[in-house]
């Protein structure tokens, strides 16, 4: 599986609990998938909300952000970590 780091823009003014909500939503839906959502970060101030996950492609994780109402701007593999 590779893993993707998305973002999401226009989101200004975001909350921790609505970053958590948003996330749990993604949790709910992402077996379908075959995505596994690993972490989720905003900046409030600037609208931007990246989310890290592992999936069999980007459109699997797209199609997770569709369904729960918070599609993706960007989605991009990171074939490279240490």
């Amino acid at each position: 599986m590779t893993m993707f780091m998305d973002v999401h823009h226009g989101m200004a003014g975001i909350t921790a609990e609505q970053l958590k909500a948003a996330h749990e939503a993604d949790l709910a839906v992402q077996d379908r998938e075959g995505v596994e959502f690993r972490q989720a970060w905003a900046d409030p101030e600037s609208g931007t909300v990246y989310c890290l996950s592992s999936a069999p492609s980007k459109e699997a994780v797209q199609r997770v952000h569709e369904r729960t109402g918070h599609p993706a701007d960007e989605v991009h593999p990171v074939p490279l970590q240490i």
